[in-house]
Formats: structure tokens, C-alpha cells, sequence
């Protein structure tokens, strides 16, 4: 079996936006590469009111070196607040003057032992020195409002703890698109696909893949228009157990019918990706987004395959996650494609005349090498033993043995499948 030779090529290095002024530095993109926005909002009504009303997420939102101040100056302020009302009470009760009197609490005759009375009490740790009497019930009323108090403190504490660890930034780390979004021929049609891959060993339950063109458009009075265009996807549900190639089919409706190479190298505008998910082992509803500029929009390439098939289990190679490979795409729009695919197919279509049986032409070799761009690329896949390393180039295209075309048929439709 004859298997087209591919070039294997890599492209991480980043490359800036265009406008039609030229090159824009990267402080411009709607949305930054590792998914977050690129907005700053200003003159917001009630800000920090807002901030405050809602303190459970604002505490969730800042950074750890805040919070971890904010929650030992809480722990530390009650302290101190509590063991000045200690203090307080010892003076009133005339506690600190005569030692012989009954104390409201005992062995609290200062400050200093005041404020440990407060820690002991708050944190239970209780050394058997200090303790409380019955002389005052206004100390006793004290004590239970500092324990009710600390019940909140450690729960508004630990809660946020968790939910921080428990981010979906965090998990979003673990789930990555491409680096690059490509242009190629798939079942004779032009499409548009990104590889989003799951990087831990537990993956997720379910996903669902969107996608948006967005575009900003600014006015000479400063106005700035931002329009979203959303993308149809195929199979947006996927179980992401390995990783997989998204891919949006350009057809009539799609913002990029019409796009030529040139057009695409000339346009201004972000496809913004999505990925919304639930984990599997917290389920947690978690989302990852990402965005390419048109510069990073490769046409003409082929995401590299990187799966294995083993004697036992299937093989991910990672270091091919973001690797493509050159085939050869008309330059034109998928709108030309498909106008000069069907004057193609009309042209040479079997007529029927009643004295002859139809007879389909003779082919041209100009005409064998139009139809090349219409049949979806070979992609092979390599049954490798279990014990060998997973090569971390494209497999050789020469072995043509009877094993590897056998794995070649099924593993081309399960791709085109995808």
C-alpha cells in the first residue's frame, strides 16, 4: 500500500498579531493564551461594596500571600479583642489589685495573661493555669461568644482553603489545546480543527467544545464595537480520554466560507476556544479557553498522530501534541472549492447515449492532480510492542508490510471519524 510522505514540522515559537497597520504586541488580544480575559474595568458603580458583599468570592479571587495575611490578622485581632475584654473584666472585678479576692478568671492578674486566656480559649488548647469561675456571668457570656465566634473563623477559613486548591484555574492547567489551529481537507471538504488534550491519568466525565470568532471593530471616536460569530462544531461532546482533534467544517454560513490564504494572513480577528467539562474526581464543572490569531492559524498542516496501539493498551506520545504535518490545500476559499469541485464533477460526468453503454472518461494527469486536493490525507498508525519506546518522530512510510495495512484502514476511519 502506497502512503503519501508528510513533513513533520513544529511550531512553538509565538508569533505576533497583525492589524492593518502591521504587527500589534500581544497586550491587545481579547484573550490571552492561557485563557484568561484581557479586560480592565473601570468606573464600576459601588466597586468595592460590591467586593464586600460578595466576600466569600472575593476571598477565593485574591492571591495566597493575601489571604493567608487577612486569615492570621483575623485569628490574631480576635485574640487580642477578647483578651482586652478579659482584661477589662479582671480590672473591673478588681482582680489585678487584690490578689486575694475571687477572680472572674483565674490566674489572669495582667494583660499578657489576659490575651493567653483569649488564645486557649479560642484555639482549645486549655493548659490547666487559666480557667473560668462562676463569680461573673459576664465573663461567662464573653467565653461562649468567643467560642461561637471561632466556630465561623475556622469555617470561613478552611472553606476557602478548599475552594482555592479546588480551582478551576488549577484543574484548567492540566487541560490544554494546541499551541497552533490548521487548515486541511477532510472527506473532500476544507475544515478547521484545534487538539485539545486531558493531561492527568483520572480524565474527565464528559465535555463540550464551543467556539467564536470574535472581532473588534473601533470607530474614529474612540467607540469599540466587539462582535462574536459562533462556529458549528463536529461531535462538540466528546469523552476526553485521549486526545482529541475538534473539528468546525467550512460550509456556507461559517464566518470563514468566504477566506481565502490571503484573507486569513490579512484578516484581524480571535477564534476563541472553549472547553467545558466535569472532573472526574471532584465533579466539579470546570472550563478551559484558549485563542488563536490568524497568524496562528496554519494552513495546509496536519495535526501529527500520537496515538499507539499496544498488545495491551492504547499509547499517547505528548511530545506530538502540538506538532503538524504539511499536505497540500488549494489556497482558495471553501466557497471556490466547492463551486470548482462541482463544475469538476459536472464536467466529467458519465453521459448516457442509447447505441453505447456510459463508458466513465479517461482522466488527464491535469486532472489527476486537481483530484489529489479532494481525497482526504493517509494517516498511519504503528502497532509498537509494549517494551519499545514511543518514537517521538512521524513513523516511516516505507514498511508496507501486511500487519500495518491492516491497521491502516481501520485506524484512517476512525480518524476521519473523529
Amino acid at each position: 500500500m502506497h502512503h503519501r510522505q508528510y513533513t513533520s514540522v513544529s511550531r512553538t515559537d509565538e508569533i505576533p498579531m497583525k492589524t492593518e497597520n502591521g504587527p500589534r504586541p500581544n497586550k491587545y488580544r481579547y484573550v490571552r493564551k492561557e485563557g484568561s480575559s484581557n479586560i480592565m474595568f473601570r468606573h464600576v458603580p459601588e466597586e468595592r461594596l460590591l467586593f464586600v458583599t460578595d466576600i466569600f468570592t472575593t476571598l477565593v479571587e485574591i492571591r495566597w500571600r493575601v489571604m493567608f495575611l487577612i486569615f492570621a490578622l483575623s485569628y490574631i485581632l480576635s485574640w487580642l479583642f477578647f483578651g482586652i475584654l478579659f482584661w477589662v473584666i479582671a480590672l473591673a472585678n478588681g482582680d489585678i489589685k487584690d490578689p486575694n479576692t475571687e477572680p472572674c478568671v483565674f490566674e489572669v492578674r495582667s494583660f499578657t495573661a489576659a490575651f493567653l486566656f483569649s488564645l486557649e480559649t479560642q484555639t482549645t488548647i486549655g493548659y490547666g493555669f487559666r480557667g473560668m469561675s462562676e463569680n461573673c456571668m459576664h465573663a461567662i457570656i464573653i467565653v461562649t461568644i468567643q467560642d461561637v465566634m471561632s466556630c465561623f473563623i475556622d469555617t470561613f477559613v478552611i472553606g476557602i482553603a478548599v475552594a482555592k486548591m479546588a480551582s478551576a484555574r488549577k484543574r484548567a492547567q492540566t487541560v490544554g489545546f494546541s499551541n497552533r489551529a490548521v487548515i486541511n481537507l477532510r472527506n473532500g471538504y476544507i475544515y478547521l480543527s484545534w487538539r485539545v488534550g486531558d493531561f492527568r491519568r483520572y480524565h474527565l466525565v464528559e465535555g463540550t467544545a464551543t467556539a467564536q470568532i470574535v472581532r473588534s471593530t473601533m470607530h474614529a471616536t474612540g467607540r469599540v464595537d466587539v462582535t462574536y460569530e459562533d462556529l458549528v462544531i463536529q461531535q462538540k461532546d466528546i469523552i476526553l480520554a485521549t486526545p482529541t482533534t475538534i473539528y468546525h467544517k467550512i460550509e456556507p454560513g461559517s464566518p470563514l466560507y468566504s477566506m481565502t490564504y490571503a484573507d486569513l494572513q490579512r484578516a484581524d480577528f480571535e477564534l476563541v476556544v472553549s472547553f467545558t467539562y466535569t472532573d472526574d474526581s471532584t465533579g466539579i464543572l470546570h472550563q478551559t479557553r484558549t485563542s488563536y490569531t490568524p497568524n496562528e492559524i496554519l494552513w495546509g498542516q496536519l495535526f501529527q498522530e500520537m496515538i499507539r496501539v499496544g498488545r495491551k493498551s492504547y499509547r499517547v506520545d505528548y511530545n506530538l501534541f502540538h506538532r503538524t504535518e504539511k499536505i497540500h490545500v488549494p489556497l482558495v476559499s471553501a466557497k471556490e472549492f466547492e463551486e470548482k469541485k462541482q463544475l469538476q464533477l459536472t464536467r466529467h460526468s458519465p453521459r448516457h447515449s442509447p447505441s453505447s453503454s456510459p463508458r466513465l472518461p479517461s482522466q488527464s494527469p491535469s486532472q489527476d492532480h486537481r483530484d489529489k486536493y479532494l481525497k482526504p490525507p493517509m494517516v498511519k498508525v504503528e502497532l509498537v510492542s509494549d517494551s519499545q519506546p514511543i518514537p517521538s518522530v512521524a513513523p516511516s512510510q516505507s514498511d508496507n508490510s501486511q500487519d500495518q495495512e491492516t491497521l491502516t484502514q481501520p485506524n484512517n476511519q476512525s480518524s476521519e471519524e473523529n
